[in-house]
């Protein structure tokens, strides 16, 4: 049976900082909308307070998630242990995503401090925090982190500059696959 607690505790956050992979779960409110489940690794997981988590939106190839935020706020994270004692545990809040464009961006990069760059930063406000057994997890062995969405920015960067990237966030960005407003401008 899971456990609840009322904030990230010591041990919570020694679990997660452990952790190679974490998936984010969410969802539009119309009932026909597409359920968003994506994996997420790098280190690109902050825990900001007790009851505050930032993770790094690196960019992929939608835009389901803030979509998803924009539209309702709701947002799950889930930590599976994949080696050691097995444990699952899942963050739920409400999400909001600061884009590269926001003056606030700036700060929550802080957080990040191997990165210098991303196409927002999703700030989570903990609702509910929720651990189980995870016995059902297989033991997997982590190789390394893949480089090639480090590789394709510093490319983009380097054939279109920033404003070109941004330009493209901006275009490729607009909307979810449910049609949800995407990255938006004052343009």
């Amino acid at each position: 049976m899971g456990k609840t607690y009322d904030v990230l505790d010591d041990r919570l956050v020694a679990f997660i900082k452990a952790q190679k992979l974490f998936f984010v779960g969410t969802a539009p409110l119309d009932e026909d909308g597409h359920v968003n489940v994506s994996p997420k690794g790098y280190d690109s997981f902050a825990i900001l307070d007790e009851l505050t988590v930032a993770w790094l939106d690196l960019g992929g190839s939608g835009i389901e998630t803030l979509a998803h935020l924009k539209e309702n706020g709701r947002i799950t994270i889930m930590f599976c242990a994949f080696e050691g004692r097995p444990l699952i545990l899942r963050l739920y809040g409400e999400g909001e995503a600061v884009q590269f464009d926001d003056p606030r961006f700036p700060d929550l990069l802080a957080h990040f401090p191997t990165f210098d760059r991303a196409r927002s930063i999703i700030v989570i406000k903990l609702t509910r925090i929720q651990d189980s057994c995870g016995w059902g997890v297989p033991f997997y062995d982590f190789k390394g982190e893949r480089d090639q969405l480090k590789r394709n920015w510093d490319h983009k960067y380097e054939k279109h500059g920033e404003t070109g990237v941004n330009e493209g966030f901006f275009d490729n960005n607009a909307q979810s696959i449910d049609g949800l407003p995407g990255i938006e401008t004052s343009r």
